[in-house]
């Protein structure tokens, strides 16, 4: 039998919005409100969309010893994060395949706060416990929800309830009173536009909610232009684009990978598969994740096959679909690195018919992110 799945503390407010609800990550969740996926990503891109993140896990790390402890999990600098700052961050395994990507906050007093991924958020609050534990506090934020308000208007709403949140720049965060809430906030998000992540007491989070769909600018946002908007910014999706059987280098995330934790740095390595990174980043990786252009028009899904010129398979399409923003149809996959140059020309197998895609750079659409 397969196991009832869990509901948001706003679930009751997606019904009455009129969501279509869908199994995700074990959750019921949104995929679209009546105004429909397309519109929902225009909007986003427009003015402001409210996003029901809550299914993610939040968990602090309580301790002097918690960001030197999370370094031996991560190929990032977690020491010397300043107070109020976030970073992206990876758990990698012995052969250097990731096992999640995450975001992790320094709210000073020895406390982390990190955001993993719903589908793995039991494994990774357990692979914390099992790594941590003897050197700091894994405490799981059971009783809090996650919203997220993104879009070239989401500063001058949330600075209406909270105008502290305006002095944000991208990846700070802060304790703030919203509409007399606390919440924990930062400034990013995966849509590529300017945002917020407002972590709330669960309790709390449906006023709250109906509090910023109040606002003019705010529309509520489902799964289905959450997808859209972070291909379109480029952005890995964690089990499709990133996987256990994919290494920080072979995703293109070099980026992501502190220079003072690579070879030669001053906290070189000490985490999970460093090696196998290590000698990656020397010599080069077989595959390489990129991102495509469709020259047909023509929509290509994830799982589809990448060819070359001469109908050799070289590769698999990670995420695909049709990019609204862009104006056409864009992708991700993987290919042997050979044929990952920009510009290259290639082909994706849909309904058996190759179909004339081109390596692109991405993001697909330019990022806004607010750096002050």
């Amino acid at each position: 039998m397969n196991a009832p799945l869990n509901r948001t503390p706003l679930y009751d407010l997606h019904i009455k919005l009129g969501a279509k609800m869908v199994p995700f990550a074990g959750y019921e969740m949104p995929v679209q409100y009546p105004l429909g996926v397309l519109k929902e990503h225009q909007h986003t891109r427009a003015q402001a969309g409210l996003f029901d993140v809550s299914h993610m896990g939040q968990v602090k790390l309580i301790g002097k010893g918690a960001a030197a402890a999370l370094e031996t999990l991560v190929p990032v600098d977690i020491q010397d994060l300043p107070v109020g700052m976030q970073r992206y961050a990876l758990f990698t395994a012995d052969d250097g395949g990731i096992l999640d990507d995450l975001m992790v906050s320094n709210f000073g007093n020895d406390e982390l706060y990190v955001v993993v991924n719903a589908a793995c958020k039991e494994q990774d609050i357990a692979h914390m416990r099992r790594h941590l534990a003897a050197h700091c506090e894994v405490v799981e934020l059971a009783d809090r929800a996650l919203l997220a308000l993104q879009g070239p208007a989401a500063a001058t709403v949330l600075a209406r309830l909270a105008p502290a949140a305006a002095e944000l720049t991208f990846m700070q965060n802060a304790q703030l009173e919203i509409d007399g809430i606390a919440c924990y906030v930062s400034r990013s998000g995966y849509t590529g536009e300017d945002g917020y992540e407002i972590s709330v007491p669960a309790a709390q989070a449906a006023r709250l909610a109906e509090r910023l769909l109040a606002e003019p600018e705010v529309e509520a946002i489902g799964l289905g232009a959450r997808d859209s908007l972070r291909l379109e910014a480029g952005l890995c999706l964690y089990g499709h684009d990133i996987d256990t059987g994919t290494t920080p280098i072979e995703g293109s995330l070099l980026w992501a990978i502190s220079k003072n934790r690579r070879p030669g740095g001053e906290r070189a390595g000490g985490y999970p598969g460093a090696d196998v990174v290590a000698r990656q980043i020397a010599d080069g990786v077989a595959k390489k994740r990129i991102g495509f252009i469709v020259k047909d028009k023509v929509p290509v899904r994830e799982g589809a096959e990448i060819t070359d010129a001469d109908g050799t398979v070289i590769g698999k399409v990670s995420s695909g679909g049709f990019g609204p923003s862009f104006g056409g149809p864009v992708g991700m996959g993987y290919v042997a690195s050979a044929h990952a140059a920009v510009a290259t020309a290639l082909y994706a197998i849909v309904r058996g018919k190759p179909v004339v895609i081109e390596v692109a750079k991405t993001p697909f659409v330019p990022q806004r992110y607010y750096r002050g």
